[in-house]
């Protein structure tokens, strides 16, 4: 049985439907807590929690490094202002990571199912 796959042409990447939404958190716990109120206020259809992850970066003048955990939320494009307040209202940190990236295929289904579980319930 085929799959259908309708991909969003390179020229119109900016006028994605759907988002992969990143953001980096402290601990597990931190992480988890920041997936959950996403899907369980329907900012995100779904959140992948990854890690740890070892991290390097320059913050205030110093080099720091840090073990982290990623979370990748999955949202639709209008849903991004509310899903990134979210973030900032969750997160412990002062500046977090808080990264979008323009889904530009997908499984028709998949993404479907992105849309259906976010919004209005």
């Amino acid at each position: 049985m085929a799959t259908s796959w309708s991909p969003i042409p390179a020229w119109r990447a900016s006028l994605a439907e759907h988002l992969q939404v990143l953001t980096a958190a402290g601990s597990e716990e931190e992480a988890e807590r920041i997936s959950a109120a996403l899907v369980e206020r329907r900012l995100a259809a779904c959140v992948q929690v990854a890690g740890p992850v070892a991290s390097r970066y320059r913050w205030q003048g110093e080099i720091e490094t840090a073990r982290e955990w990623i979370c990748v939320a999955k949202t639709e494009a209008g849903r991004y202002p509310e899903l990134e307040a979210a973030i900032r209202e969750l997160h412990s940190y002062e500046e977090p990571e808080i990264v979008a990236t323009p889904i530009v295929a997908g499984s028709r289904g998949y993404l479907d199912w992105v849309s259906g579980n976010v919004g209005e319930g």
